[in-house]
């Protein structure tokens, strides 16, 4: 397994914090290998994928959850189409990668980091040749995860200058290593957070992945279901709603997780700021809502809780269900999206990208 940098990633002891800790290719059995979100933290489980068929359908089927981390482990599973073809004929072995990387870019339509990774990563197979490409694509996601964990960490220390001491913060799904790094830096500022995490159903990624993270750090979660939150407004227990996004767009709306919205109305209502963990910066070739693809997932998924893997099914037989499995917030409803290189009102997020220093 790839090793983060000790010195700067050591200190924080969530898991999640570190995605060479949740995926990462195993030079030695030549497989992609992937931690089971959807069982963690109940299960540790480590599955292993040796085709990219397997690496398409496990992002498919929610075996790797977040935008970074899927985008991640389909660029790995690119690896294993450069390898398995790699004594075909230059031609073969060019239209076998790029069926590859249409399949894995296809899996889902709507966080922008994998239609980021994996063209760059054909692109990096494709000039490096049959002898060569699976290891220049590997060195490219191994890079880009070791990127993206340095991103994580400082977007985390700038939401961190965020929060005062004896805040409740309410947050949606799991918000990813930028989360993590936001309670680490505050805890170790000497601040005591409260997280109230909303379930998330159908998967309960915050009654379980930031449930855990929170223990595993030693930040107090209290877990609530995902219609709480505006009663809890409105009694004055909320102080602050921060989550992350799966794409914003360069005029500031910002897709994540659904459910967002509705929490994000609620707390504009009772004048609760919002804040977007957003990582590094807005998709360049999303400048408005209408430019995100909202992915339509199965509805039998919300018939079952923790979906179709946890076979416990909550709801009867004989009727329809719909699961868009996410939602779009706009600007105005956002008090500010913190940023690797600062913090950015929605309004502004477009100058991200002309931007190397803190902005407020």
């Amino acid at each position: 397994m790839p090793q983060a940098n000790k010195a700067d990633y050591s200190d924080c002891p969530a898991v999640l914090a570190d995605r060479f800790k949740t995926l990462y290719y195993d030079e030695q059995t030549q497989e992609v290998v992937l931690l089971d979100r959807r069982k963690y933290p109940f299960e540790t489980v480590y599955e292993r994928y040796k085709t990219v068929e397997g690496v398409a359908t496990a992002i498919e089927e929610m075996v790797v959850q977040g935008g970074p981390p899927l985008a991640y482990a389909a660029g790995l599973g690119l690896v294993l189409a450069a390898r398995e073809g790699r004594r075909l004929e230059i031609g073969d072995w060019r239209l076998g990668l790029e069926a590859a990387a249409g399949r894995l870019i296809h899996t889902r339509p709507t966080a922008d980091d994998l239609h980021y990774v994996v063209p760059k990563a054909l692109e990096i197979g494709m000039a490096a040749g049959p002898e060569r490409g699976a290891k220049a694509i590997l060195d490219y996601v191994n890079g880009e995860i070791q990127r993206g964990n340095e991103v994580a960490q400082r977007c985390g220390r700038y939401a961190a200058g965020l929060l005062r001491d004896g805040d409740r913060v309410l947050t949606h799904c799991i918000a990813g290593a930028a989360l993590c790094w936001m309670l680490w830096w505050a805890k170790l500022e000497g601040k005591t957070i409260q997280v109230i995490a909303s379930e998330t159903r159908p998967y309960f990624q915050g009654a379980r992945l930031t449930a855990q993270s929170c223990l595993e750090m030693g930040i107090g979660c209290t877990v609530i279901t995902d219609g709480m939150s505006a009663h809890l407004m409105s009694q004055g227990q909320i102080d602050k709603f921060i989550c992350a996004a799966d794409r914003m767009t360069l005029d500031g709306h910002i897709t994540n997780k659904v459910g967002t919205l509705q929490h994000a109305i609620a707390a504009n209502y009772f004048g609760i700021p919002f804040y977007i963990l957003g990582y590094d910066g807005p998709d360049p070739h999303s400048p408005a809502a209408a430019d995100i693809v909202i992915e339509e997932r199965p509805p039998a998924e919300v018939f079952h809780a923790r979906g179709r893997e946890g076979k416990v099914r909550v709801a009867v037989e004989g009727i329809d269900g719909r699961y868009p499995a996410f939602d779009i917030t706009p600007p105005h409803l956002i008090e500010a999206i913190v940023t690797d290189r600062g913090i950015f009102p929605p309004t502004l997020l477009h100058t991200y990208f002309q931007t190397n220093t803190k902005t407020s």
